[in-house]
């Protein structure tokens, strides 16, 4: 089977499953799935024959229609459903001329486009869930097995107080479960019909379009909502702002590997594959992929959250123009997120964490990392502004003639007369200065369950590298 006609790079930013999801066949047929429904609905409720829905059923399939006949009586129709509803009558008519006279009976094209995306939304959106899902388990274990390995914190980009890896990473967990339950919310409330007929009150029907609207719904597996909502696209709206948040979450997420990854940091890294993350002209480098990929998700994910939220304001009964912008705006959306999440999967999947060089990092400022936590040991004493100041001045003794703090400190007779050098390396050592991290780590992962992650131990500063 040959590639379709796709730009090069669309299956590194993109996900192919989910982008599959809104190509021309499968629009056509989302669109056909919701004409034949509403032939079956409406036979059952007794508005059309029933002899009419095998006719329409069967024609009902994609294969059939010339895609690119379609495209281009599209752009001349002003929406696809037009050419469509005139070729499947057209077809059904060739089996049945009774049964063409009952196609698209009381719809109106935006019904079908609508509930076709839902459709469609429906059928995309829960890989993206699961990608979610896969870097949940993968930031679990992590936040597990690297509960006590302490590292620098960072604040501004420079470092700050001792941390934990496992902190970092049950954060990441913390903020993905999140992201995970709203995105789902957000297709639950996306997973309704839409059927109003051409104002929004069925009257093409009768008495007998709630009905029809009942038994539509349950055979496309949607749920019914009070009104038609042609132009109150707030449920859309909702699950494009979860999208747009799960692409910032993966995004910061990456940012953070990617940070990590520098050569002058060399905490963690992607996992090698023979070819990936290479250089076309640096043999050394070993770039961070993934990493790449959610972060240009990231950044490219707001902007299609800022058209369809601009595309809420609609006219009356129904839109002009704000509808149309949704069509390209919520798929291109759910692929973008769907890439950056399948990218930050991947990376987290086969994260390689580097222990030692995270203790070389702590140490590598001579001590000046845990400076807060002699200042607050000598607070009790000095008071809070006095041990600051004291402290502070020590710090820039250190930098400035190149010595550890712990040895600038001992010298120092405002210090040395409320601690002494075991006191000070004690308060130095990182491990005694890591506040609340663990119960942190165990709060996130009770809540998220951490099935995944029970058979990994915590691991020291002195683990192998994962």
């Amino acid at each position: 089977m040959s590639e379709p006609d796709v730009r090069l790079h669309d299956r590194l930013l993109g996900d192919p499953q989910v982008a599959v999801r809104f190509t021309a066949v499968a629009q056509l047929q989302a669109m056909l799935d919701v004409e034949a429904a509403l032939a079956d609905a409406e036979a059952a409720v007794g508005v059309v024959p029933a002899g009419c829905v095998a006719h329409i059923r069967a024609a009902a399939r994609a294969e059939l229609y010339d895609r690119a006949t379609l495209a281009s009586e599209t752009a001349h129709a002003g929406n696809p459903v037009i050419p469509m509803v005139r070729h499947l009558t057209a077809r059904v008519a060739a089996t049945d001329a009774d049964a063409a006279r009952y196609v698209h009976w009381g719809a109106t094209s935006q019904d079908v486009m609508d509930t076709a995306l839902v459709l469609q939304l429906r059928a995309a959106v829960p890989d993206i869930l699961g990608h979610i899902e896969r870097a949940t388990r993968a930031s679990a274990r992590l936040a597990r097995r690297y509960a006590d390995t302490p590292m620098a914190g960072r604040t501004w980009l420079q470092q700050a107080t001792p941390t934990t890896f496992g902190v970092k990473a049950a954060g990441w967990l913390d903020g993905l479960d999140r992201t995970r339950r709203w995105l789902q919310s957000g297709l639950d409330e996306a997973g309704v019909l839409q059927f109003g007929g051409a104002a929004g009150t069925l009257a093409s029907l009768g008495s007998r379009g709630p009905a029809v609207a009942d038994a539509l719904a349950e055979r496309l597996g949607l749920q019914t909502t009070d009104t038609p909502w042609h132009a109150i696209r707030d449920r859309f709206a909702q699950l494009a702002c979860a999208l747009g948040v799960a692409t910032g979450v993966a995004g910061k997420i990456a940012r953070d590997l990617a940070l990590l990854a520098q050569t002058e940091v060399g905490e963690v890294s992607e996992a090698p594959a023979e070819g990936r993350g290479g250089s076309s002209t640096m043999p050394q480098k070993r770039n961070p992929v993934g990493a790449s990929v959610a972060l240009a998700a990231a950044a490219r994910a707001p902007g299609l959250v800022a058209t369809v939220l601009g595309a809420m304001v609609q006219e009356h009964e129904r839109g002009l123009g704000g509808w149309q912008a949704e069509w390209d705006a919520l798929p291109d959306l759910v692929v973008v997120t769907a890439g950056g999440a399948k990218a930050l999967a991947d990376a987290l999947d086969g994260l390689v964490v580097d222990p030692d060089r995270m203790r070389a990092n702590v140490d590598a400022t001579g001590g000046m990392l845990l400076a807060e936590a002699v200042a607050m040991a000598l607070a009790a004493p000095l008071g809070k502004s006095e041990a600051h100041a004291c402290v502070e001045a020590a710090c820039r003794r250190a930098a400035d003639d190149g010595r550890s703090l712990a040895d600038v400190l001992a010298a120092d007779p405002v210090v040395a007369r409320h601690l002494d050098r075991a006191d000070i390396e004690r308060h130095l050592a990182p491990e005694h200065y890591l506040g609340a991290a663990r119960v942190f780590i165990d709060r996130v992962l009770a809540r998220c369950g951490d099935s995944d992650a029970h058979g990994d131990s915590p691991a020291s500063s002195s683990d192998d590298n994962e």
